[in-house]
């Protein structure tokens, strides 16, 4: 059986529909196959959404910005009712909070804070995300917008007008109805491939997105994610893997570096969807997390 026929049992018996990009990230080399590292792919070239990973590309342009000397890392930010989204992080605080611009990019990645990032995302430039996927050589990835755009359009398409009156329509409507919103439509939001996601993941590793201080706060941030039930629960203790998760209705995404001990680096991205609207699905984190590592196996072995 070829690893192929291996993922795509782990996908089947789920009912999972999933694109899978596994690169190793040779010293030296660009990340992707034509740059000469070893892959393995399953539709690692479909233009799917990919949600809150967008925020890798939010923290590296500000990582850029900060090392340029255009954004102080310790501005402080007062963030009100007003700009509060929802979710975890100072997303779900009941009070006014000031936090660093810092302290916004550690919230964005650790926690995938929609404030945070729509915070972040104002002071570095909403405009600039796309130039830097262009320079980076991601001419698939789309960027539209941050999270209170994504936010805003959610509730436009099932005529809501507050977030009240979205948490009541939303579980009324029918599969079809909701799969025909904006959000899950790679066309009408930020998206792009898994094979580009690897891309992104290699120059960041390597140190060419960017200065090298850049990357290298980019790498630790993404390292503090607390989210493990994906891309880490397939790799034994020692492996050292840092992701970012981005999750919405029916879809459960991450993309990340799985680092061994013996300095193999691999980047991975595992985007799967669902028939169903679930967004708790441990059983599919973790078959994420199972995919990844045989794939990642595959290539050890050679």
């Amino acid at each position: 059986m070829t690893v192929r026929e291996r993922i795509d049992g782990i996908f089947d018996r789920l009912g999972i529909t999933a694109s899978l990009h596994v690169v190793e990230l040779a010293r030296g080399r660009g990340g992707s196959a034509a740059d000469g590292g070893r892959e393995v792919a399953v539709r690692a070239d479909e233009q799917v959404v990919i949600a809150s990973i967008f925020k890798i590309l939010l923290v590296l342009e500000f990582a850029r910005q900060v090392v340029a000397g255009q954004l102080d890392p310790r501005e402080r930010v007062l963030v009100t009712a007003d700009d509060r989204l929802g979710g975890w992080g100072i997303a779900g605080c009941a009070d006014d909070a000031e936090v660093s611009l810092r302290d916004l990019a550690y919230f964005a990645m650790s926690v995938s804070d929609n404030t945070a990032a729509d915070l972040l995302l104002r002071r570095v430039g909403p405009d600039v995300l796309p130039m830097l996927a262009a320079e980076l050589g991601l001419s698939r990835t789309r960027i539209v917008g941050g999270p209170r755009q994504l936010a805003e359009s959610m509730l436009a398409d099932v005529g809501a007008r507050t977030e009240a009156d979205f948490a009541r329509i939303f579980p009324t409507l029918p599969v079809e109805r909701v799969r025909a919103m904006r959000v899950f439509d790679p066309e009408r939001t930020t998206s792009s491939t898994a094979r580009e996601i690897t891309r992104l993941l290699g120059l960041i590793w390597r140190d060419e997105a960017g200065p090298a201080e850049a990357c290298a706060m980019v790498r630790e941030w993404m390292s503090r994610q607390l989210f493990w039930t994906r891309l880490a629960s397939g790799f034994p203790p020692g492996v050292r893997v840092a992701g970012k998760t981005g999750t919405l209705p029916g879809l459960h995404l991450e993309a990340g570096v799985a680092e061994y001990p013996d300095g193999g680096r691999y980047a991975i991205a595992v985007f799967a969807r669902m028939a169903d609207l679930a967004t708790r699905r441990i059983d599919v984190d973790l078959a994420m997390g199972e995919a990844a590592r045989t794939a990642v196996e595959a290539l050890r072995a050679g």
